[in-house]
């Protein structure tokens, strides 16, 4: 069964996680969000329970 032979496919997976992990992620990270979340307090609102007709 040629599926469960790891050699070329474990290698390309390992790579490809490594940079990934390793080059890609550390750019991706180091930039800064262009939509900060602001300091807004939460506002909380009331909720009414639902009547239920049958009951």
């Amino acid at each position: 069964m040629p599926q469960l032979n790891p050699n070329p496919w474990f290698f390309i997976m390992l790579a490809s996680w490594l940079t990934f992990s390793l080059i890609i992620q550390p750019k991706l990270l180091s930039l800064t969000p262009t939509n900060p979340p602001s300091n807004k307090t939460s506002t909380t609102t009331k909720t009414t329970p639902w009547t239920w007709p049958w009951t």
